[in-house]
C-alpha cells in the first residue's frame, strides 16, 4: 500500500481529529510536516498530542501539541534530563545553524520551519527541520544537489563546527597547548 499524499495525510489527520477535543488545527502545516508518514503514524501523532494537551493540563489539543508531536514520533522524544555542557550546546547550535545557513543559501532549497538544540532520545543533540510548500514527488538535479548540500552542511561537510573548532585549535596552538601534527589531524 502507498503511503498518503498530503491531501491523504490532511483527510487522516482531520479524521483522528474528531476523536479528541482541539482548538482550530492548521492541518496543513502538519500534513507538509509529515511527508512520508504511513496512516497509523499520522494517528500516533494525533495519539501523542492528545497525551501532550493532557500532560499540560489543557483539555483541547493544539497545532503546537501536534508539531511537536509530528518531532516526537520522527525524532523521538526529548531528553529534558540530558545534561549538556554550554561548550556542547554552542557546538550543536552552531552545527544545525550551518544547515540552517546552506538551505538558506539555496535557490530552491525546502524553507527551514525549526531548528532545536534540545537532544532527543534517538541520540540527536539537534536537528533542523525543513517542511516543504507542497507535495514533492520527483527531484530535479539541483533540487537533490540542494538536499545533499543541506544535509552535509555545503561542499566541505560539517562546514560551521569545523570553523568552530578550526578557530579553537588554531588558538591553543598558537598558545603552545596543542602541538603542530594535531592541529593538522584535526584541520
Amino acid at each position: 500500500m502507498e503511503l498518503p499524499d498530503l491531501e491523504g495525510r490532511k483527510a487522516i489527520i482531520g479524521v483522528y481529529l474528531k476523536k479528541v477535543k482541539c482548538d482550530k488545527i492548521d492541518v496543513d502545516v502538519v500534513a507538509r510536516a509529515t511527508a512520508g508518514s504511513s496512516g497509523a503514524e499520522l494517528t500516533n501523532i494525533v495519539n501523542e498530542a492528545a497525551l501532550r494537551a493532557v500532560r499540560m493540563r489543557r483539555s483541547k489539543v493544539t497545532t503546537a501539541d501536534l508539531e511537536e508531536s509530528v518531532e516526537t514520533v520522527i525524532a523521538d522524544v526529548q531528553k529534558k534530563g540530558k545534561v549538556i555542557s554550554d561548550e556542547e550546546k554552542k557546538i550543536v547550535s552552531h552545527h544545525e545553524i550551518g544547515h540552517a545557513l546552506v538551505a538558506a543559501l539555496q535557490n530552491h532549497s525546502v524553507p527551514v520551519h525549526k531548528i532545536t538544540i534540545f537532544p532527543r532520545t534517538s541520540g540527536a543533540l539537534g536537528y533542523t527541520m525543513q517542511v516543504d510548500k507542497g507535495e514533492q514527488v520527483l527531484m530535479n538535479c539541483e533540487d537533490l544537489f540542494n538536499r545533499i548540500a543541506t544535509l552535509t552542511e555545503g561542499p566541505g561537510g560539517r562546514g560551521s563546527g569545523a570553523w568552530v573548532c578550526h578557530d579553537r585549535c588554531f588558538e591553543r596552538h598558537r598558545a603552545g597547548h596543542l602541538p603542530l601534527p594535531w592541529l593538522l589531524v584535526m584541520v
